[in-house]
């Protein structure tokens, strides 16, 4: 008797255990994909980088952030050699990540299925689904196996709604329609591999949300990306505040360091190789002097850094 019993109960628990996976990934499993972050989440179970952490990040070079990530053993979080709608401009933001894959008619109604469960519009294309998640500071960032010909994932019509979503852009490891109208979005901006006016065809969304793969980068639900025309860095969220304040700081030592050579204070052996107290002395005596109002963090942050004994020199 004890025995059924015991089979009873595990297959009960079993039953109740196994939950049909979904289009999005559970808030429960977007936490657990991003445990080491500590703070505020969005309802999808994201962590929530702040906007103003954001507007710091934009001013961040990519080599520092690379060097940073690095440094903590992040190899593969960079990808380079994009096709940028606005090539000067600088994007930061949260990210929402979609998988697509070749069509599969099974595996496509299946998705269409478990989007309906999910309330989503199953008369449109399926690529608008992760557009209607989008909150403002996201960046939908999507694996479109770089296919150009039938892979483009948008055109001018999606691309509004996802500015009007998110009031940023996108990053398509695949192609995009319709460049015209994309550059006729004030303020909009995007990062893909090519262009072509084919329309999306053979080829499915089958996930969101979930970790992804951006060329040579992997990407996590609720990283930070950093975009630019030198390319594009993906940033966990738990690295994102110190890797801004540290490669800030870094801006900072490279000042000190070019105001130093051109006063002919050091030789540029001195400034390029590990610092002696010495130089390390003086630069800190020059950040005391540095004006608060210039600074890029505040200055108990710097303080608080240097003291912590993290800085680079």
């Amino acid at each position: 008797m004890n025995k059924k019993i015991l089979l009873l109960a595990i297959c009960l628990f079993s039953f109740f255990q196994m939950k049909s996976q979904g289009v999005a990934s559970t808030p429960e499993y977007i936490k657990e994909l991003t445990k080491d972050w500590q703070g505020e989440r969005f309802e999808d179970g994201r962590p929530k980088v702040s906007d103003a952490l954001l507007k710091r990040m934009k001013n961040i070079q990519i080599e520092e952030a690379w060097g940073y990530l690095r440094g903590k053993g992040y190899h593969n979080q960079y990808e380079g050699e994009w096709e940028i709608l606005h090539p000067d401009s600088v994007m930061t933001g949260r990210v929402v990540t979609v998988q697509y894959m070749p069509l599969r008619p099974d595996y496509k109604e299946l998705v269409k299925q478990k989007g309906a469960k999910e309330k989503r519009d199953t008369i449109g294309g399926s690529n608008s689904w992760p557009i209607q998640m989008l909150k403002p500071g996201d960046v939908y960032v999507a694996d479109g196996y770089n296919r150009i010909i039938d892979g483009t994932l948008i055109g001018s019509n999606l691309g509004n709604a996802i500015y009007t979503n998110s009031q940023n852009g996108y990053i398509f490891y695949g192609s995009v329609r319709d460049v015209a109208g994309l550059l006729d979005i004030e303020g909009f901006n995007g990062w893909h591999k090519g262009s072509d006016p084919s329309y999306l065809a053979e080829q499915m969304l089958t996930n969101i949300n979930t970790p992804i793969r951006i060329g040579r980068a992997i990407v996590l639900p609720g990283d930070v990306v950093l975009a630019n025309a030198h390319g594009t860095i993906f940033i966990p969220a738990h690295l994102a505040d110190e890797l801004v304040l540290s490669s800030e700081i870094v801006g900072l030592r490279d000042q000190f360091g070019f105001q130093r050579l051109r006063e002919k204070r050091y030789t540029a052996g001195q400034i390029d190789t590990k610092w002696t107290d010495e130089i390390k002395a003086d630069f800190r005596d020059w950040l005391k002097k540095y004006p608060d109002s210039k600074l890029p963090m505040t200055r108990k942050e710097l303080n608080d850094y240097l003291n912590s004994g993290k800085a680079r020199y």
